[in-house]
């Protein structure tokens, strides 16, 4: 009996064993492609940013850590002496600290949208979810220019609060860190809606009748109904917001000009007018361990928040 018993799991096993292999076979294409075509220019990249730069461009192949180190500190060309870089300091300051405005605008806004939305007869909502992702049937730089045209010295918000008489000169919203802020919200706007949306949809809404039956306030059933069963959708568009936000570059060089450079800027800089590939190779991989450290601080806390609510 033994013996049978022992033959089989030894078959089973083999079986079992085959078919990982054969998963392995059919997956090895994407493999493939996501090796090529993710992995392959990540790699490029961080070995350019232990390279030095060339006169014209390019990189010498020489390895140097100087890239790295000037992510934080700067060079002085006349005595060789280091010291910290002000300048990316602020532009990596500006760059996280806008990314996290966006991310809270863009929730403080879409919260209640998705909620009106989700709330809607069915027969409505497509209509409602149509007019939100309009904006993605136009040109980022077409909308950027839009947002442009409504804050500038002489754009439809200062000529009609001047011909109001509210204002006697134009305020100026151009270049500066608000303008920024507002283009990045409007941009992003749909990206926090839409999970927030689908999220909202599952809910059951004679939970949050049975909060009001017990007499709750609606900061009440907001918080403790509402809140916990749309964590994923809160989550989903945080991330979902902050990450593109971080490596933004078309809104902050239109809205923000030269002056208020976020990340994707700098690192833009680096590669055409500086010249210097590896330290605009270093600066994208600071990017890119942002994301991560952005990532992985999102999903502890999610993590941790999910076990108090099942204690």
């Amino acid at each position: 009996m033994s013996t049978i018993t022992s033959t089989a799991s030894e078959a089973a096993r083999r079986v079992d064993a085959q078919d990982i292999r054969s998963r392995w076979l059919l997956s090895a294409p994407a493999l493939l492609i996501i090796a090529l075509a993710a992995i392959g220019p990540l790699a490029i990249v961080f070995v350019y940013s232990f390279l030095m730069p060339g006169s014209y461009g390019d990189v010498v192949w020489t390895f140097s850590p100087d890239a790295w180190i000037s992510v934080l500190f700067e060079k002085d060309i006349f005595d060789g002496t280091w010291s910290i870089a002000d300048a990316h300091l602020s532009i990596f300051w500006r760059s996280v600290w806008l990314s996290l405005l966006t991310t809270i605008a863009t929730l403080l806004l879409g919260f209640p949208t998705a909620y009106f939305i989700a709330t809607r007869p069915e027969r409505t909502r497509e209509i409602w979810l149509f007019l939100i992702t309009i904006p993605f049937w136009t040109n980022l730089l077409i909308r950027t220019f839009a947002i442009q045209e409504l804050i500038r010295n002489e754009g439809m918000i200062n000529t009609l609060l001047m011909k109001v008489g509210i204002i006697s000169a134009p305020i100026q919203m151009m270049y500066t860190d608000f303008a920024i802020l507002l283009g990045m919200t409007y941009v992003f706007f749909p990206l926090m809606v839409l999970p927030l949306y689908a999220s909202l949809e599952k809910v059951d809404f004679r939970l949050v009748e049975a909060g009001y039956d017990l007499y709750a306030s609606r900061w009440r059933v907001l918080k403790r109904i509402v809140l916990p069963l749309v964590k994923p959708g809160i989550v989903a568009g945080s991330i979902l917001v902050f990450i593109p936000s971080l490596g933004s570059y078309v809104t902050p060089r239109m809205l923000g000009g030269g002056s208020k450079m976020m990340l994707g800027n700098l690192i833009e800089l680096q590669f055409g007018q500086g010249r210097n590939w590896p330290l605009g190779a270093s600066l994208s991989m600071a990017l890119l361990a942002i994301v991560m450290v952005a990532l992985m601080v999102q999903v502890k806390f999610t993590g941790r928040q999910g076990g108090n609510a099942h204690g």
